[in-house]
């Protein structure tokens, strides 16, 4: 009867590991030492995207590397996705005591930086990579976040597609975001493996946060690192400042020519402004 009780409770706990897992909104490597980065990447992309960046930082810093929900091989949670990413983040920096950590995001993950520093000033500062704080104002007219729906015909659509329909609609989006075709292809590939449901509704999370009034609460030194193409520095220059003018003080550099992985496109500019952003 002793042993019949101890195999139950081994299934028992197995079964429960496994449900907890699969609820983690988020997977984490932790390399290097000394102060901590925690670096987010952007929408559908794994944190391979930091790899070089890492092998640098890591000299010097302990960086916390993290894969969200849905993309890589990080199994998929229940939406409202990103909420839950934010809310999860929040308790993984106090349960680890990464007090003063640097935030470095990505699109998405720079998006996700300003959300957490909007709401808690515990941090030493931010780093922000071509992440605006409202994705969904630049590219809708008279946008208002209530618009942003998770039952919307473009999700029906992109939900419905057939796998080669959607390879080609995800293959000419990466065409645009880096200039060198083998990394287009890493992130077509990125898009491509990522759980179909996080790829459509964890976006209209993205489209839906709207953070540009709420940026005025933010009093840490923040850094952002903007992509000009494809509209050009003109075009770029009045994104930024129309949707930062409520940030009180920041610091904002152009990587000319890139798209929108300057990691990729421009991987020595990229690191040395990260590092002087760091120094400073």
């Amino acid at each position: 009867m002793k042993t019949i009780k101890l195999v139950a409770f081994a299934l028992f706990f197995i079964s429960s590991f496994s449900i907890t897992a699969q609820d983690n909104p988020f997977k984490v490597e932790v390399i290097g030492k000394g102060e901590p980065i925690l670096l987010f990447p952007g929408f559908a992309c794994t944190g391979d995207v930091w790899e070089a960046s890492v092998a640098e930082l890591s000299k010097d810093y302990e960086c916390h590397v993290f894969t969200f929900a849905g993309f890589g091989d990080v199994p998929a949670i229940e939406k409202p996705w990103l909420p839950k990413i934010k809310d999860e983040l929040v308790k993984y920096i106090s349960s680890n005591k990464l007090d003063n950590a640097v935030l470095l995001g990505h699109s998405l993950g720079g998006a996700l930086a300003l959300w957490m520093a909007t709401e808690n000033s515990a941090f030493k500062e931010l780093i922000i990579i071509d992440a605006l704080p409202s994705t969904g104002a630049l590219m809708m007219p008279n946008f208002k976040s209530e618009y942003m729906v998770y039952d919307s015909p473009y999700n029906k659509k992109v939900m419905g597609m057939n796998d080669k329909d959607f390879e080609s609609m995800v293959s000419q989006m990466a065409s645009g975001m880096a200039l060198d075709a083998s990394n287009q292809e890493i992130i077509k590939d990125w898009m491509i493996k990522a759980d179909r449901e996080t790829y459509v509704y964890g976006y209209t999370d993205l489209l839906k946060l709207d953070l540009r009034n709420d940026l005025s609460k933010i009093d840490i030194p923040v850094t952002i690192l903007a992509a000009t193409e494809p509209y050009g520095i003109e075009m770029a220059k009045a994104t930024y400042n129309s949707q930062y003018k409520t940030l009180k003080e920041y610091n904002l550099e152009f990587a000319m020519g890139s798209s929108h992985f300057i990691m990729f496109d421009q991987p020595d500019w990229f690191i040395e402004n990260v590092l002087k952003a760091l120094e400073d």
